[in-house]
């Protein structure tokens, strides 16, 4: 039997591969312009061709985590399965991601796609989060219960499952995310240093680059006030000219002067004042909980019995989550929040961009996956699509 295909796609990145490979192709799920090729466009994986990302455009499918625009959607779909999967969809089955609580008339748009227009043998759609469950349940088969904490373009997400299943009373959404973090950076750097608003692209570089998630927020703040050699925390970030330096860096000492092909920023309390808005969205005027506060208040919507174990397995996914130090900083936070008798746990996967779709490819080689979650084409055609919601 041929493998089945797992696409996780994301509002920022596709994650596309068979279930018998170790890791997918991973592209941008947009389509791009750029201000040296105003005539061209760059559909999702083609990005690789552009020369100069600088003032990049994106036209996103996505919109605060749903998928709004079917045109661009189409179109990245066509670019991978045309150019990324060189396959023959008929014969494979497909797992697709799909964002919690998703709108009946995406979920049935999407089946008519993927059956009428691919010609897939079967679908199972399925929660980025609920795929996240099965894979944890492989890796610690002792644990029944896990809290799935997605933190990824859009939003962050709490979910509590119990032996794979959600527990849907307990799911927590916040409404801050990693476009979120590179906006709010890219409004201070053009506040205090240099007008970079339309440089998404290269802003979220540095943002992955250079940001970090603080331990102790108000000792940092004091070093970050302190000059010269003893601020230990500023950095000076050189900037993509995208003809001699194809890629932004950070210098190896601050304070020194940049050569006369070189653009700089200074990054100091940035570092890890737009990180903190993940632990604090307050300070930017979103008047929400934080990430361990929504942890906390997640796991209380669920039953009684299920608190100690769910505290004992919290799984961080999602791309913010490599913020260095945020691991640590979460599990200080829900250790002083939660009851002093549970045992408390915080893990985060070696990749926990590509962990949902991990776990794509362990619900795929389940014994009971055809049977259990996907809908064939032929009960599709008969019955709709009353089976396939999981």
């Amino acid at each position: 039997m041929a493998a089945s295909m797992v696409l996780d796609t994301g509002a920022y990145t596709a994650k596309v591969g068979l279930a018998d490979e170790k890791e997918p192709k991973i592209f941008p799920n947009a389509i791009m312009k750029a201000k040296s090729e105003r005539r061209k466009q760059f559909i999702g994986s083609q990005i690789d061709e552009c020369k100069d990302l600088s003032g990049l455009f994106y036209v996103l499918p996505f919109q605060k985590g749903y998928l709004v625009n079917w045109d661009v959607q189409r179109q990245v779909w066509e670019n991978m399965f045309g150019k990324d999967m060189t396959i023959d969809c008929s014969e494979h089955s497909i797992v697709i991601a799909e964002p919690y609580f998703n709108f009946l008339s995406i979920q049935e748009a999407m089946n008519e796609v993927f059956f009428e227009e691919y010609q897939f043998k079967s679908i199972c759609r399925v929660n980025a989060g609920t795929l996240s469950a099965h894979k944890n349940k492989k890796e610690k088969p002792s644990h029944l219960c896990s809290l799935i904490v997605d933190s990824g373009y859009s939003f962050t997400h709490i979910a509590p499952f119990y032996n794979c299943k959600k527990v849907a009373k307990g799911i927590r959404r916040m409404n801050v995310g990693g476009k979120l973090l590179t906006n709010h950076l890219k409004e201070i750097l053009s506040y205090r240093q240099l007008n970079v608003m339309d440089e998404t692209y290269v802003i979220n570089q540095v943002k992955e680059d250079i940001c970090y998630v603080s331990t102790q927020f108000y000792e940092d703040m004091k070093i970050t006030k302190l000059k010269g050699k003893e601020n230990t925390i500023v950095r000076d970030y050189v900037l993509p000219d995208f003809s001699q330096i194809k890629k932004g860096y950070i210098k190896e000492e601050a304070f020194l002067k940049p050569k006369p092909h070189e653009q700089m920023i200074r990054m100091n309390n940035e570092r890890f004042s737009v990180p903190e808005i993940l632990f604090h969205p307050s300070d930017i005027g979103i008047h929400e909980m934080g990430v361990a506060e929504a942890i906390v208040h997640a796991i209380e919507g669920t039953p009684k019995e299920m608190h100690p174990h769910l505290y004992r397995n919290i799984v961080l996914t999602g791309g913010n989550s490599n913020f260095p130090g945020y691991e640590k900083r979460l599990y200080e936070e829900v250790r002083s929040l939660a009851p002093q008798e549970y045992e408390v746990n915080v893990t985060l996967p070696n990749n926990p961009i590509t962990y949902a779709w991990e776990g794509g490819t362990v619900l795929s080689k389940l014994d009971n996956f055809e049977k259990e979650y996907s809908v064939t084409k032929k009960e599709f055609e008969e019955q709709g699509d009353r089976k396939s919601v999981v």
